[in-house]
C-alpha cells in the first residue's frame, strides 16, 4: 500500500529530528541536562533515578502519538489586558488565590505570598528561539505582584521551573526563597539562585512561625535535557497555617496521593489542580490528569474549592485551547447535587477562599 502524504512527511520529520537529536547527545545534551541526585535510597529513588509510587507505562508509545497527531484548536495571540494588581497581603486567616497563567498562581494566606511554577517568560524551551510559545500574556503583570516571599516549584520542566522569571524574582524581591525536590538545589545555585531549599516527599519547612510547607507525592517525571530523566524529585505542596489547608498539585497524573494528603491534612481549603495537556489520554494519563480526573482529585481530597490551571497558556498537547475548561464544566455538569465548587478563574482573576 503506497505510504499516505501525512505519514511521508511525519517520517522526514522524524528523520531530521534524529538528526537533531543525534547532535544534542554528541554536543548538546550536558548542556541542557541538569545535575542529577545523589543520596541514600528510598521507596521513591533507587540510588539512581527516582519514581512514581505506582510506576505505569502508557498505552500510547511517544512516536505513535507523534505520528497520529489529532490537535484541537489554538489561536496564535490572544490578547487580553492584565488582571488588577493583588492586594499586597492577606491577614491571619485569610486566603486569597489569583490565576495567572499555566500552573502559575498567587497564593495569598496568613500574611505570606507565595508564587507556584512562574513564567512570564515568551516560551518555556531551553532555546529562546523555538519551542512552546506562549498564546497570551500573563493575567498578572510582573511589576505588579506584590512581595513574594516563596516560590514553589513542582519540578524541572521548563514550563514549571523557567529560570529567567526566577532571576527577576530573585533580582526584585532578593528575601524570597526557592523550594524545590531533592536533587534541584545544584542546578538552581548553579543559576545564581542561592536562596534554595529542596525537599523530599512529607519533608516539611516553616515558611514563618505559623506556616509550614510541606513536599508531598505526585505522579510525573523531570528532566531538561536527555541524560537527567528521572535525576529530580517531581513533588505537590501542602501549606498549613491559620488559614487551614492549601494544596498545590503541580504536575500530576490521577494517582493515590490525593486521598494521601486528605488522610494527612484533612480536607483543604483550596486546592489548585492541572486540567490540561491531557490528549492523547493513551499517552498523557500517566503524567497528566484530564478533566473529569481533576475532578475525581477535588472529591478525593474533599476539597472546599478548588481552582484550575496548567491550560490556556502554552500548547503542549493535542487538547485544544478551550478544550480542558468546556470538558471540565462538562464533568462538573454531571455531577450530583449539590455540584463540586470548583472555579475557573479568568487569567488575572483572583478571588477569596470562604
Amino acid at each position: 500500500m503506497a505510504m499516505t502524504r501525512r505519514r511521508r512527511t511525519w517520517l522526514t520529520v522524524l528523520g531530521l529530528s534524529g538528526l537533531l537529536v543525534a547532535t544534542a547527545m554528541g554536543v548538546g545534551c550536558h548542556a541542557f541536562s541538569a545535575p542529577v541526585y545523589q543520596g541514600p535510597k528510598s521507596d521513591h529513588f533507587d540510588g539512581e533515578r527516582f519514581h512514581n509510587q505506582d510506576p505505569r507505562k502508557a498505552q500510547m508509545g511517544f512516536w505513535d502519538w507523534q505520528l497520529n497527531k489529532q490537535q484541537g484548536p489554538w489561536q496564535d495571540w490572544t490578547e487580553a489586558p492584565p488582571g488588577p494588581p493583588p492586594p499586597r497581603r492577606v491577614p491571619r486567616g485569610a486566603l486569597r488565590v489569583t490565576f495567572i497563567n499555566h500552573a502559575t498562581t498567587l497564593l495569598q494566606l496568613d500574611g505570606l505570598n507565595v508564587l507556584t511554577d512562574p513564567i512570564w517568560s515568551e516560551r518555556c524551551s531551553p532555546v529562546s528561539f523555538a519551542g512552546p510559545h506562549r498564546v497570551r500574556p500573563p493575567g498578572v503583570r510582573f511589576e505588579d505582584l506584590p512581595p513574594i516571599d516563596a516560590v514553589i516549584l513542582s519540578h524541572n520542566h521548563y514550563d514549571h521551573m523557567d529560570v529567567p522569571t526566577l532571576k527577576r524574582l530573585a533580582e526584585q524581591f532578593p528575601n524570597v526563597r526557592f523550594f524545590a525536590g531533592l536533587g534541584n538545589r545544584a542546578f538552581l545555585q548553579s543559576k545564581g539562585l542561592h536562596n534554595t531549599v529542596e525537599l523530599d516527599w512529607w519533608q516539611e519547612v516553616r515558611l514563618s512561625p505559623e506556616v509550614k510547607l510541606v513536599s508531598t507525592p505526585a505522579h510525573h517525571f523531570s528532566n531538561r535535557g536527555l541524560s537527567d530523566r528521572d535525576g529530580t524529585l517531581w513533588t505537590s505542596y501542602v501549606l498549613q497555617g491559620p488559614s487551614g489547608v492549601t494544596y498545590f498539585a503541580g504536575d500530576t497524573g490521577y494517582g493515590k496521593h490525593f486521598r494521601q494528603v486528605r488522610e494527612r491534612f484533612g480536607p483543604p481549603r483550596l486546592a489548585v489542580l492541572p486540567i490540561g495537556a491531557f490528549r492523547p489520554e493513551a499517552f498523557m494519563e500517566v503524567v497528566h490528569v484530564s478533566p473529569e480526573q481533576a475532578v475525581q482529585a477535588h472529591q478525593d481530597l474533599e476539597a472546599q474549592v478548588s481552582v484550575p490551571m496548567h491550560f490556556g497558556t502554552f500548547r503542549l498537547a493535542d487538547d485544544g485551547q478551550e478544550e480542558p475548561v468546556t470538558r471540565l464544566r462538562a464533568a462538573l455538569e454531571a455531577q450530583a447535587e449539590p455540584k463540586p465548587a470548583f472555579w475557573v478563574l479568568g487569567f488575572g482573576e483572583g478571588r477569596d477562599i470562604p
